[in-house]
């Protein structure tokens, strides 16, 4: 009885050992987990037994360390599948407008266009045209180069998809319109991990967009700080 009514029952100790197991990436020892949990090492055991025979935990070795198990990674996927993108990453465009003190976008792609999901604006005397729910060019916005560059991850696949929707809208001066130079341009994203929009879309306007994996080899969405 008295354990049931404990916060450190058997569920709550299995907890404490994945928080533990996973703050070493190469694996953590029974006798590492013993001391550093201040568990017995039959407790440990059995609890151990429980979490690897559901994948929560693994042991690629006998008697060798633990490590996370798959179903854990898996569990996580289907949590953030089963949440709307908004509202998972709206704090993190909350977080940004408040650190730069610059309108936040998060965008996805749909064929040679973004589409506008979310926006955390700040007062500007610069007026951008961009609203949730609108369209913009891909290959002329921060948001929608670093989509293309990790949807398309080649040259060979970016002049593909710029010959499938070309010729490409010149939008400023800047405005990057020939496939071979897009392509080079996006391989320079890829390298450096973020893409630059210099007043390629808007006169005026520029942006450093990064792209949202969710785990995925392509991107779900990118997010971007305007300025």
């Amino acid at each position: 009885m008295a354990e049931a009514q404990s916060p450190v029952g058997s569920v709550d100790r299995a907890l404490l050992i994945l928080q533990e197991i996973g703050k070493h990436g190469s694996g953590v020892t029974l006798d590492e987990l013993a001391t550093t949990l201040g568990l017995p090492k039959s407790t440990l055991h059995r609890l151990l037994g429980a979490l690897k025979h559901r994948g929560f935990a693994a042991q690629p070795e006998p008697n060798g360390p633990y490590l996370l198990g798959t179903e854990l990674l898996a569990t996580a996927f289907r949590y953030y599948e089963s949440m709307d993108l908004r509202t998972l990453v709206r704090p993190v465009l909350m977080r940004l407008r408040a650190e730069f003190d610059e309108t936040v976008h998060m965008a996805m792609l749909d064929g040679a266009e973004v589409v506008y999901l979310d926006k955390v604006e700040v007062v500007r005397s610069i007026t951008m045209t961009s609203v949730v729910g609108g369209r913009n060019a891909a290959h002329c916005t921060g948001v929608g180069k670093a989509l293309l560059a990790w949807t398309y991850p080649t040259d060979e696949a970016i002049k593909a998809w710029a010959a499938g929707y070309g010729p490409l809208a010149v939008r400023t001066r800047h405005t990057i319109t020939q496939p071979a130079k897009l392509a080079a341009h996006l391989a320079r994203v890829r390298q450096r991990g973020y893409a630059l929009d210099l007043e390629e879309n808007e006169p005026g306007v520029r942006c450093v967009a990064a792209p949202i994996f969710l785990g995925r080899t392509a991107p779900v969405a990118a997010v971007s700080v305007t300025a």
